[in-house]
């Protein structure tokens, strides 16, 4: 089985965020062996705007800490767009040889070390609150098991 595995900092907090990703993480398992690590956010220093550097850094650790083995793609503003089929096709083919795993940064972007590691993927330029990204991201990893697998739901 295609193995997706999820990256983020921070985890859901609003019940609503938290049964939309259940939902499409129960569907998912039909096409994927998909899991959602989360990471701990690591707190700026309070009026220390200048620390965003090291918080940036420290959940970059975090991160690389846990995608040792993996292709990385990073959710990042500046990275490719897809259409939801060459979304699918772009995971189709990068899971046919090894596990892809995903990343969603904290509050204050992701590291560029991690960016650096693979490709950087853009659900589009306007910024999304990192819970909602997370429900999008699932949504459309789900939309992309239908379009791998022949099932209807992709219009």
């Amino acid at each position: 089985m295609r193995k997706v595995t999820l990256i983020c900092i921070g985890t859901l907090k609003e019940r609503f965020f938290v049964d939309a990703v259940e939902e499409y993480r129960k569907r998912i398992g039909k096409f994927f062996d998909f899991q959602i690590i989360e990471l701990t956010e690591t707190r700026l220093n309070k009026g220390n705007t200048g620390d965003i550097e090291r918080v940036i850094k420290d959940e970059g650790d975090k991160i690389l800490e846990k995608i040792k083995g993996k292709k990385v793609c990073a959710l990042a503003v500046e990275g490719e767009s897809f259409s939801s089929e060459k979304f699918a096709k772009f995971v189709e083919k990068e899971t046919d040889f090894c596990e892809l795993c995903f990343v969603i940064g904290g509050s204050y972007g992701l590291d560029s070390r991690v960016k650096a590691l693979g490709k950087s993927v853009s659900f589009g330029a306007l910024t999304y609150p990192h819970q909602l990204m997370r429900v999008l991201f699932v949504e459309q990893l789900y939309r992309a098991g239908t379009i791998i697998n022949n099932v209807e739901y992709h219009k």
